[in-house]
């Protein structure tokens, strides 16, 4: 059978995108939060919000676990489904971006490729943040169990033990979470936000 074209053009707005900015005092734009399970995403994700929130700009934490349970919850995590995943959360997070939104999002998101892909449809907007503590940090922390799981067998193709995580080669901050707390970590991408979005 033939696919069925889309008979449904893109919809266009009548409203500017750099209006929409000088209303509320900032861009719009994606931080991506990559790194292993247990490395301070979602904490780090959802602290930031908050802070940033509190200065004032309109900002929306995607996390991986809560859109697994909605948008995503037809999904598994072989590799096309993963790749699949970030494909979805990148178009969401340029939609919210197009709007104005500072969209933090807490994904491990292990392919290089489908970071790229969630590069593209968000266009400049995007800034990739890697959290990185090592492997060995994140497995002493497990706060969920599944480093244990993962070793015992009990979790196939999990990210870090039995798939990969295709590290960032030129990430535009990266925080080492080992070493660094949750505060310090936020200071800095405060900073990092207040310098990239803030409109002059």
């Amino acid at each position: 059978m033939e696919p069925v074209a889309n008979i449904y053009p893109s919809v266009g707005h009548l409203i500017d995108p750099a209006d929409r900015w000088s209303r509320q005092g900032h861009q719009g734009g994606v931080l991506w939060l990559t790194g292993l399970s247990g490395s301070g995403k979602s904490t780090l994700a959802t602290t930031l919000e908050a802070r940033i929130f509190g200065y004032g700009y309109q900002t929306y934490a995607l996390d991986g676990d809560n859109l697994r349970h909605g948008l995503n919850a037809d999904l598994g995590f072989s590799p096309n489904d993963r790749s699949e995943n970030i494909r979805r959360v990148g178009e969401v997070a340029a939609l919210l971006a197009s709007a104005g939104v500072i969209v933090v999002t807490a994904f491990i998101s292990p392919y290089r490729e489908d970071r790229r892909t969630a590069r593209t449809a968000v266009g400049e907007g995007f800034r990739e943040v890697f959290l990185n503590p090592g492997l060995e940090v994140c497995e002493r922390r497990d706060p969920k169990g599944l480093y244990k799981k993962a070793r015992a067998g009990q979790i196939p193709e999990f990210t870090g033990i039995s798939a990969p995580y295709e590290e960032p080669e030129k990430p535009d901050v990266m925080l080492d979470t080992g070493v660094l707390t949750c505060d310090e970590c936020v200071e800095i991408l405060a900073d990092f936000v207040d310098r990239t979005f803030r409109q002059i």
